[in-house]
C-alpha cells in the first residue's frame, strides 16, 4: 500500500460553481503549494487537459518556470507578500504556479461527473476529485413537506458514514441558538436561507487534491483517495450543504476575507491565519491534508448552523504483509507478518460468521491505559466500549465475546472495528498456547535495545526479551512448552499478545493438500475400467440386431432387394465380431490384472503393478471433480470408523494450501484436541506444508 507525504500530496483544494459569477477557487491548503518541475512519472492524460493548455498558453501565464513574482517558487511559504505592480494580483491567486481562477474554471467539471471520480492529468499537477452537483431541482435542500417515513429514509441515506460522526448534545443545540439571537448577521442568514429555498447560488462545489505520484503508484494511489477519503469527505460536505447551506455559506465568507485582504494587502500567511479563525470548512481542508500527508487520521469538525458534523477519515496502514518486503520497502520492516488474510475469497470474507469465528482483536496498547482514556469522556455511549475492552482477550475469537450475556455479537463487530478504524487494535487469528510462534522474519532489530526496556518493566518475571526471542528462535515448538507450568500460562499469553502487537513474532502455521497414491489411482483406474466393460458388454450386438438394421433406403418408395438386404446384414455383422473380439480382449486384459488391495499405509505400497505410477496432488480439494473426486471417495472408504469418514468429507474443504489447519477448530466450533486427532488418521493423505 502506497503511503502519501508532502511530495507526492502537494495539496488540497476547494472549488465552487455559482450560477451567477461562474466558477470561484475558493481556498487552497498549503497557502503556498510548490510547483514541481518534473513528475515521478505521469498518469494518462484526461480530456480536459487540451483546455487548460489552451488557458495556460495565455499571454502572462507561465506553466513551465517563467517568471512568479510572489515567492510560490522560492519556496517562501506563507510568508508572501503583496506585489506592488498595482494590478491586483496576490500570491494566494497563483496555485502551483498556476492562475488560481483558470484552475478554477478546469475544476467545475460537467453534471455528468456528478458523484464521480473526476481526474485531470497536467504536468506537473494530477488533479483527482469528486464533484458535487445542486439537485436537478436547483435545490440543495430537501423539500419540507415529505412524508415521514420517506423524509426518514432520505436522511438515512445523505447522513455522512464514518467512525465518528457526532450529533450534537441538547446543551450545544440550545448554545447556537443564543449565540444565533445575540448575532446581528443571524437576520442575514436567515433571509439567506428563504432566498436558498427558492433557488441555490452555487450549483457545485469540488474538493480537489493536487498529486504528484510516481508513474507505478499513480493508480494506487488515486483508488485509495477515492475509496478512503473523496467519497467519505464529500458525502459530509454534501449532508452538511443540505443541512444548513453550510458549505455555500463559509465559501461566501472565505471569499469576502480574501478580496478584503486583497485590498489592505496583507500577508497571505495572515489571511490564512483569518481564515482559520472564522472557517471550519477551512480548516477541515487544513486537517486533511495535514493528516493524510502524514498517514494519520483526519477527525473534521464541521460547525453548521444545524450542529457539529464531525466524520474522520484516513487512507488505512497497513498492520500487517504477506511476505518479505523488499529493500526499497524499509516502513514495512517491524509488520505483522502473516497470511492469514491473505487467502481469504471475498466472498467468505462477506460472511460475518467466519470472520467471527477466526478473528479475535488484539490491542495495540495497553489495556488499562485504554480503559482510562475512555473512563475520561463521561459520554453514557462509551460505557460499552470499555466493558468490550475488558471482555476482548486475544485469545479469544469475536464469536467467543458475543456468547457473553454483555455484549450481542452485532456490538462485538462494530466495537471492533472502532477500535481498527483508530488504529488501537488489529484483528488476528486468537492467540492459543497449542499453536506454534516463530521470531518473525519482518520483525525490526532496531526497537531491540528500547523494546527490551518496555518489556522488562512490563513482565519483571519474564526472561530479558533477546533471551526469549533467542528460545523461540530454536526449533518451532509448541508456544506452552516454553511455559515454566501451566499456572504461568495466562501470563505467557500476555507476553505473547505483546510481542505479536510489536511485530516480534508470527505464527507458523500448518497447511495441507491431499497427496492421491499410486494405491488409490491403480483402485479407481481399475474400478473405472470395469465400469466401462460393463456398459460396453450390454451394448455389444445391438449393431447387428436386425429389429436395428435399417437399409438405408428405408424411407424411400423402392423395397431393397434380396441381395442388397443380405449385404447389409452381413457388414453388421462384421463390425459386432470386431467389438465382441475387442471387448474380450479387453475384458481378458483386465481379468489379468491384479485385483486392487487396500493397505494399511498406501504411501509404502510398492507392488509391481503400481511400478509407474506417481503419487497425485490435488491442489484444492473441495473443487474436486470426476476423476479427483472419484480419489476422494476412495481415500474415504479406508476410514473404517464413521466419524473420521465424515470428518474426511467435512474437512476437505480446509485441503488447499491456503486454510491454516490451526483454524478448522474456530470455523467447525469444535475442541481442538478432537480436531488434531482426527487430522493425524488422515495424515497418510496429507500432504503438510508450514509457514506463517
Amino acid at each position: 500500500m502506497s503511503c502519501f507525504n508532502s511530495e507526492n500530496l502537494l495539496g488540497v483544494a476547494l472549488v465552487i460553481n455559482r450560477s451567477r459569477d461562474g466558477p470561484a477557487f475558493v481556498f487552497h491548503h498549503p497557502p503556498a503549494i510548490q510547483p514541481v518541475n518534473g513528475r515521478h512519472g505521469s498518469p494518462e492524460p484526461s480530456e480536459a487537459d487540451d483546455i487548460l493548455l489552451e488557458r495556460l498558453s495565455q499571454p502572462g501565464i507561465d506553466a513551465s518556470g517563467g517568471v512568479d513574482p510572489y515567492g510560490a517558487r522560492n519556496g517562501r511559504g506563507d510568508h508572501h507578500a503583496m506585489a506592488n505592480s498595482g494590478n491586483g494580483a496576490v500570491p494566494w491567486e497563483r496555485v502551483a504556479g498556476f492562475p488560481s481562477n483558470d484552475l478554477a474554471g478546469i475544476l467545475t467539471p460537467a453534471r455528468s461527473y456528478h458523484k464521480k471520480l473526476f481526474q485531470l492529468s497536467l504536468d506537473p499537477l494530477y488533479c483527482v476529485s469528486y464533484p458535487i452537483h445542486v439537485p436537478e431541482n436547483g435545490r440543495w435542500r430537501k423539500p419540507k413537506k415529505a412524508s415521514k417515513s420517506k423524509a426518514s429514509k432520505q436522511a438515512d441515506d445523505q447522513a455522512p458514514a464514518s467512525e465518528s460522526d457526532s450529533k450534537p448534545a441538547d446543551g450545544e443545540a440550545s448554545a447556537d441558538n443564543d449565540v444565533k439571537k445575540d448575532d446581528p448577521k443571524k437576520d442575514e442568514a436567515k433571509k439567506d436561507e428563504g432566498d436558498e429555498e427558492k433557488r441555490s447560488s452555487m450549483t457545485m462545489f469540488n474538493l480537489v487534491f493536487f498529486l504528484n505520484p510516481r508513474k507505478n503508484e499513480a493508480k494506487e494511489v488515486v483508488e485509495l483517495l477515492y475509496n478512503h477519503i473523496l467519497k467519505k469527505v464529500n458525502k459530509a460536505y454534501r449532508y452538511s450543504q443540505q443541512r444548513s447551506d453550510f458549505i455555500w455559506k463559509e465559501s461566501k465568507r472565505i471569499l469576502l476575507l480574501k478580496d478584503k485582504a486583497r485590498e489592505e494587502q496583507r500577508s497571505m500567511g495572515d489571511l490564512w491565519n483569518d481564515i482559520f479563525q472564522i472557517s471550519t470548512l477551512a480548516l477541515s481542508i487544513h486537517d486533511i491534508y495535514e493528516a493524510i500527508s502524514k498517514n494519520k487520521i483526519a477527525t473534521l469538525n464541521l460547525e453548521t448552523a444545524t450542529g457539529l458534523v464531525s466524520p474522520s477519515v484516513q487512507i488505512p496502514v497497513p498492520f500487517y504483509i504477506s511476505d518479505l518486503p523488499p529493500e526499497d520497502k524499509k516502513e514495512q520492516c517491524g509488520l505483522w507478518l502473516t497470511t492469514s488474510n491473505t487467502f481469504i475469497n471475498q466472498d467468505v470474507l462477506e460472511e460475518p460468521s467466519f470472520l467471527d469465528r477466526n478473528f479475535g482483536l488484539l490491542l495495540m496498547d495497553d489495556e488499562k491505559k485504554i480503559i482510562t482514556e475512555l473512563q475520561a469522556d463521561r459520554d453514557a455511549n462509551i460505557l460499552p466500549l470499555i466493558e468490550f475492552v475488558r471482555l476482548s482477550k486475544p485469545n479469544m475469537s469475536f464469536f467467543q465475546i458475543g456468547q457473553s450475556n454483555i455484549l450481542t455479537l452485532s456490538q462485538v463487530r462494530k466495537y471492533a472495528q472502532h477500535f481498527i478504524f483508530w488504529r488501537r487494535a488489529i484483528a488476528i487469528p486468537p492467540l492459543h498456547a497449542r499453536d506454534t510462534y516463530i521470531v518473525s522474519p519482518n520483525c525490526n532489530l532496531s526497537r531491540l535495545p528500547q523494546d527490551a526496556q518496555d518489556w522488562q518493566r512490563a513482565f519483571p518475571m519474564a526472561p530479558p526479551l533477546p533471551n526469549f526471542l533467542a528460545d523461540l528462535s530454536a526449533a518451532p515448538r509448541p508456544y506452552k512448552t516454553h511455559c515454566p507450568s501451566k499456572p504461568y500460562r495466562p501470563l505467557w499469553l500476555n507476553m505473547l499478545a505483546w510481542l505479536m502487537a510489536r511485530g516480534w513474532v508470527s505464527q507458523l502455521c500448518t497447511f495441507a493438500y491431499v497427496v492421491v497414491w499410486p494405491e488409490i489411482l491403480y483402485e479407481v483406474d481399475y474400478e473405472l475400467e470395469a465400469e466401462e466393460l460393463g456398459s460396453s458388454t450390454e451394448n455389444i450386438g445391438t449393431a447387428a440386431d436386425p429389429a436395428l438394421a435399417e437399409p438405408a433406403e428405408a424411407h424411400n418408395v423402392q423395397t431393397p432387394s434380396v441381395v442388397e438386404h443380405a449385404a447389409e446384414m452381413a457388414r453388421l455383422e462384421r463390425i459386432a465380431q470386431r467389438a465382441h473380439r475387442a471387448a474380450a480382449d479387453k475384458a481378458t486384459a483386465h481379468a489379468r490384472k491384479a485385483a486392487p488391495v487396500a493397505t494399511d499405509s498406501p504411501s509404502a505400497n510398492n507392488s509391481p503393478h503400481l511400478a509407474g505410477l506417481t503419487p497425485h496432488i490435488i491442489h484444492d480439494a473441495k473443487k474436486a471433480t470426476g476423476k479427483e473426486s472419484r480419489y476422494l471417495s476412495a481415500i474415504a472408504r479406508r476410514f473404517t470408523d464413521d466419524k473420521q469418514r465424515s470428518a474426511w468429507h467435512l474437512m476437505c474443504k480446509y485441503f488447499d494450501g491456503q486454510s491454516a489447519l490451526e483454524r478448522v477448530a474456530l470455523q467447525e466450533d469444535m475442541k481442538r484436541k478432537e480436531v488434531w486427532n482426527l487430522l493425524t488418521t488422515m495424515s497418510e493423505y496429507l500432504l503438510c506444508v508450514r509457514h506463517w
